[in-house]
């Protein structure tokens, strides 16, 4: 199935907690050199030249395969990057990559003295009560770093709603008791985040963006979250079971986004962001 983002982007902005150095909080809306203000930027100072590495060393908590964690090395070419994911596979192909990789859960990671940025990228829905964790991410990392987080944020609309309605009912409620769907509140509205982070001391800027995605090919919402919201349900079932399921599934999804005259189907996408930095 091919996928193209249309133009249409909605935006909303909230802003909490003190301001930075020069006065405002970083904008990450902006190109990436510009992307937070030169006097609030994390310092690029040198650690003394035997050791060789720059003081710059963003983590990358759950990189997946290493493709973001490049693009961020690539970003700062001179910094020190650790990549952390708990799926041995990942790891590896993430090292195949020339990425320094850790096998290891998020909810166990602690900050090193001098690391100055951490970026999660759609990691901390999976983790129940990751509010928890922020608080402690931003009491344990140095002064003046950053903490950079993207989680989806669509679990009330109809993909994820009509999938738990489905395994609510009888057919398929004793099949896929032990799976655990993630459910509307499972991430906080960029309001929460701004709160959660000003009350833990930091500078925040946090905000939402729908991304209208043009999906084409029959049943493409189905496609679609095959490879997101219902891998829980794959993993649990047979393959007569999974077939049966996505029979049962595919005209409700639908029915909730009907495809166009030309065979595409609009599927929005929300995605809340926030950027904050330590006190």
């Amino acid at each position: 199935m091919r996928r193209t983002r249309s133009k249409v982007t909605v935006r909303t902005y909230c802003y909490r907690g003190r301001h930075v150095e020069s006065g405002r909080v970083p904008d990450l809306r902006r190109p990436p050199e510009q992307a937070v203000p030169r006097t609030a930027r994390p310092h690029r100072r040198r650690q003394p030249a035997s050791r060789g590495r720059p003081r710059l060393r963003p983590r990358h908590p759950h990189h997946g395969p290493g493709t973001l964690t490049t693009t961020l090395a690539r970003r700062w070419p001179d910094a020190r990057l650790i990549a952390i994911d708990s799926s041995a596979k990942m790891v590896a192909a993430a090292r195949e990559r020339g990425v320094e990789a850790e096998e290891r859960a998020v909810q166990d990671w602690e900050p090193a003295a001098d690391t100055d940025v951490v970026v999660s990228n759609a990691v901390l829905q999976w983790v129940p009560g990751h509010q928890d964790l922020l608080r402690r991410w931003a009491t344990e990392l140095p002064p003046g770093a950053w903490i950079a987080v993207q989680v989806p944020g669509n679990f009330g609309v109809p993909s994820h709603v009509l999938v738990r309605e489905l395994v609510a009912e009888p057919e398929w409620h004793d099949r896929l008791e032990p799976v655990r769907l993630r459910e509307e509140d499972a991430v906080l509205d960029p309001e929460g985040y701004a709160d959660l982070m000003s009350t833990a001391g930091c500078a925040v800027d946090a905000w939402e963006t729908t991304y209208v995605q043009r999906l084409t090919g029959r049943d493409a919402v189905l496609e679609w979250i095959t490879g997101t919201a219902l891998r829980p349900i794959r993993a649990a079932l047979p393959d007569p079971d999974w077939t049966a399921f996505r029979t049962a599934l595919a005209p409700r999804l639908a029915a909730a986004y009907p495809p166009r005259p030309d065979g595409t189907t609009w599927f929005p996408f929300r995605r809340v962001f926030f950027v904050a930095r330590t006190p």
